[in-house]
């Protein structure tokens, strides 16, 4: 999974193009928030054709919520283009996943598409019922890529003045929704990807908030800027010191394959400093 997926308004021609030469891992054409109702049938349009263009870059698009009348039009002007995947924003639950899903097995046999080659990426907390089923996900659709989330809706649904306190951290009923997303997400064995750190121009605290959200396990972020980007690049890939760490434990735990537990530097390690320290290597392979 990427660790920066960048919004781009898809009506918007000239932001289009500055995103086609930014650092992001991976791109989210918006035809939801950022987009005006009239301003959609361009939007899809130009998404289309950056999508025939870019068809090697990893190329997501947002469509509408699943229960308006937007969200058939969408997929229908951008599936033959084949993204990377979809954005589901504002899922009711689980089962909005899984219905997108059989949607794009139609779609993907219409359009001459390999069988489940799109992905989904649910913004999976933006309606207040959603919350209390997060751990479906597990078990909707193998489709799913990861899960992601969101406050600013959660927020205005309960009529909430901020979701964030002193300092921009995040208040107690939006640090619960984050959370879930991130057990959801393991539960379902996919990325958790952290929401959007919206002060773009503050980098000092997007880097705060981007290394916290890897130090909890998230391993991406949702960026709304291009200058963003570098900032959540650098966040998510493992320290020298780090990797280092992750090799020793590796080593030594094959070096004594019956052990559970294992003393290292004065410390206990066990078979959970090993899982950690196979993914830090694999992401720092990766990265490289």
């Amino acid at each position: 999974m990427s660790r920066s997926f960048l919004f781009v308004p898809a009506d918007s021609e000239r932001k289009l193009g500055k995103a086609r030469v930014s650092a992001a891992d991976a791109l989210i054409l918006d035809l939801e928030d950022s987009v005006a109702a009239s301003a959609r049938p361009k939007a899809r349009a130009l998404a289309a054709e950056f999508l025939k263009q870019e068809c090697d870059a990893e190329i997501w698009v947002r469509i509408n919520p699943l229960d308006s009348e937007d969200a058939s039009q969408d997929l229908q002007a951008i599936m033959p283009s084949a993204p990377r995947g979809i954005v589901l924003p504002k899922p009711r639950g689980a089962d909005d996943a899984t219905q997108l899903a059989k949607l794009l097995d139609v779609l993907e046999d219409e359009c001459g598409l390999a069988a489940g080659q799109t992905s989904i990426l649910p913004i999976a907390t933006e309606r207040p019922g959603a919350l209390f089923g997060m751990g479906d996900y597990a078990d909707a659709t193998a489709r799913l890529a990861g899960l992601t989330w969101g406050a600013e809706d959660l927020s205005a649904a309960v009529g909430a003045s901020t979701s964030r306190g002193d300092g921009g951290n995040w208040l107690a009923p939006y640090q619960l929704a984050r959370s879930l997303c991130l057990f959801a997400a393991a539960a379902a064995g996919v990325p958790a990807i952290d929401t959007v750190y919206t002060d773009y121009r503050d980098a000092d605290g997007l880097a705060t908030f981007a290394a916290a959200a890897r130090r909890d396990g998230f391993e991406g972020m949702l960026a709304i800027h291009p200058d963003q980007v570098d900032v959540i690049n650098n966040a998510f890939v493992p320290t020298s010191n780090e990797t280092e760490r992750a090799r020793r434990i590796v080593e030594l735990f094959a070096a004594n394959p019956d052990a559970g537990t294992l003393g290292m530097d004065g410390e206990m390690i066990d078979r959970p400093h090993w899982l950690q320290a196979k993914r830090i290597l694999e992401t720092a392979s990766r990265l490289k």
